[in-house]
This record gives structure tokens, C-alpha cells and sequence, in this order.
């Protein structure tokens, strides 16, 4: 049977990666009061997810006007233990205009077939100063990844990157020299 994690609203939501570049696992954390939910999410979820924010943003500000309130800034460490309730296979963004609170939800990856009626999910209710400062943090933690190289784009992790443009010629450069 399928849990249904539902945090309305959230006190905290943060995107925090663990473990060196190359090997960094993302982690998507919310919690309200001493409930706390962790997802596991891939760096494209990360990205995907930040890209999402500012268009939703950008609409909800324009559809529906407020005053300004302070950005809110997030607390980046993960609350531990930080045990994953299962990985993230998609997202996405709702908006109750009632509460002026944003939702994003998040479904389980399912491994078996027969559908996704046994999938978890769950379901992040958060203003939208936290959504803001959740796709600010998205964006730092994606950044923090491995260098990438000016010639072909490809990422330069710990063994040094052979550039396909320079043909095997010059300079294999490894991250962090």
C-alpha cells in the first residue's frame, strides 16, 4: 500500500548533495515541526526543479500580485539521521490560490510493473518566499558539481578528462589541480 507523506506547511525544505563531486548524492528534505521527510533526487531533478520554480514563480506573481515579503533563506544542512523514504522518480508544482501556498510533489520511483498504485509520494506545502529559496539552493548545490571543459563541455572529474577536442593531445587536467 502506498504512504502519502504530507506536510502541510512545511517548516523547512531544502536540496542538499552529500559526497564528493562526480559521486554526490542530492537529497530533497522538508519538515514540519519534528516530522521530516528526505527524498533522494538526481541532479537533474535538482535542476529540472529550480528552471520549474522560476517560471511557476514568475506566473503566480503575475496571476496573482501581493505585496513583497522578505526572502526567506534556508537552512542548507540536512536534519540527520537523513534516512530516505524512497527516491524521486518526478515532480511537480500546484498552487492552492486559498492559502497562497505552493505544493510540490513528489512520486517514488516504481521498480515493478503493474503501475504506480503502490507508489509513495509526497507532498511539500511551503510559501512562496521557501520555493524561492528552495530554487536558490538547487541552483548553489548543482554548481558545486565537477568542473566542466571549456573545449567540449564534458564534465572533468577526479582521473583527469582525455578532450576529444584536443585529440588525446595537451593537457589532461583532473579536477581539484
Amino acid at each position: 500500500m502506498a504512504r502519502i507523506y504530507n506536510l502541510n506547511p512545511v517548516t523547512t525544505i531544502t536540496i542538499s548533495a552529500v559526497g564528493p563531486p562526480g559521486r554526490r548524492v542530492f537529497y530533497l528534505q522538508a519538515s514540519q515541526g519534528a516530522k521530516v521527510v528526505t527524498l533522494i533526487i538526481e541532479k537533474q531533478h535538482a535542476v529540472l526543479l529550480a528552471a520549474s520554480l522560476d517560471d511557476f514563480l514568475a506566473e503566480l506573481n503575475a496571476r496573482f500580485p501581493r505585496p513583497s515579503s522578505p526572502v526567506v533563506s534556508l537552512d542548507a544542512n540536512l536534519r540527520q539521521p537523513a534516512d530516505p523514504a524512497f527516491r524521486v522518480a518526478q515532480m511537480a508544482l500546484g498552487y492552492d490560490e486559498s492559502a497562497d501556498m505552493v505544493v510540490l510533489i513528489a512520486y517514488q520511483v516504481v521498480e515493478e510493473e503493474g503501475g504506480d498504485e503502490g507508489a509513495d509520494a509526497a507532498r511539500f506545502w511551503a510559501t512562496r518566499e521557501q520555493m524561492q529559496s528552495l530554487r536558490d539552493r538547487a541552483l548553489l548545490e548543482v554548481e558545486g558539481g565537477r568542473p566542466v571543459c571549456g573545449l567540449c563541455s564534458e564534465l572533468i572529474d577526479a582521473q583527469g578528462h582525455l578532450c576529444v577536442r584536443r585529440n588525446g593531445h595537451g593537457n589532461h587536467r583532473k579536477f581539484g589541480d
